[in-house]
C-alpha cells in the first residue's frame, strides 16, 4: 500500500482590493480547478497592512503584518494575482511584498516557489504588471515560475456575470501553472 501524497499549502494573494476583482475571481478559479496535490488558501487581509515603515519593525509587529508573516511561514508556495495599475504592480501588493521580504529570521520569500497570474480589462492583460512583479520577487530571492504565463486580457469577456472564469483556454493554462507550481514545491525549488 502506498502512502498518500503530501498536500502542499499554497498561499494566494490578490493584488486587487476591489470587491468584484477579476484577480480575486482568478484565484477562486484556481481553487476550483486545482489539480493538487496542493491546497490553496486565499489571504483576505492585504488591505489591512499598514504602509511599510521600518520604524514599525521595532518591538511587536503590527497585528496584520504578524498575521501575514505566519501565513507565509506556513505556506509551501505562493500564487499571486496582480492587476495592472499605471503599467505596474499595484501599491497594496508591493507593500505586502515589502513586509514579507522583511520577515524576522530571514524566513521570508527567499527560495519559496511563486506563481504569478493576472487579469485586466485591457488589451495587454497584466503583462507589464507581471514583468514588474517578477523583477521585485526575483530581487528578494523568490523562486518565480517562468511558464506557463497566465495573462488574462479583456477580463470582462473571460468571466461570466457571476465572476466565474468561463474561458476554457485560460482554465487550461491555470491548471498547467498550478501543476507546475506543485511540481516545483515537490522538487524543493529550481532544478
Amino acid at each position: 500500500m502506498t502512502a498518500p501524497a503530501k498536500e502542499y499549502r499554497v498561499l494566494a494573494l490578490s493584488g486587487s482590493l476591489r470587491a468584484d476583482s477579476y484577480n480575486t475571481a482568478l484565484l477562486h478559479a484556481a481553487e476550483k480547478l486545482n489539480p493538487g496535490p496542493t491546497s490553496i488558501q486565499i489571504y483576505p487581509g492585504l488591505g489591512d497592512l499598514p504602509l511599510y515603515n521600518q520604524d514599525l519593525e521595532q518591538g511587536a509587529l503590527p497585528a496584520a503584518v504578524h498575521d501575514l508573516h505566519q501565513h507565509v511561514l506556513q505556506a509551501d508556495g505562493l500564487l499571486i494575482a496582480t492587476p495592472e495599475h499605471n503599467a505596474s504592480a499595484p501599491a497594496a501588493l508591493k507593500n505586502a511584498i515589502d513586509w514579507m521580504s522583511r520577515m524576522p529570521g530571514g524566513a521570508g520569500m527567499a527560495g519559496k516557489p511563486v506563481a504569478v497570474v493576472g487579469a485586466s480589462p485591457g488589451a495587454l492583460g497584466t503583462v507589464r504588471a507581471q514583468l514588474a512583479l517578477r523583477q521585485i520577487l526575483g530581487s528578494i530571492g523568490a523562486d518565480v515560475l517562468a511558464k506557463p504565463e497566465v495573462l488574462v486580457f479583456r477580463a470582462h469577456e473571460q468571466f461570466d456575470a457571476n465572476g466565474i472564469l468561463a474561458d476554457e483556454f485560460t482554465q487550461n493554462l491555470l491548471v498547467d501553472l498550478l501543476a507546475e507550481l506543485a511540481g516545483r514545491i515537490e522538487r524543493g525549488g529550481l532544478t
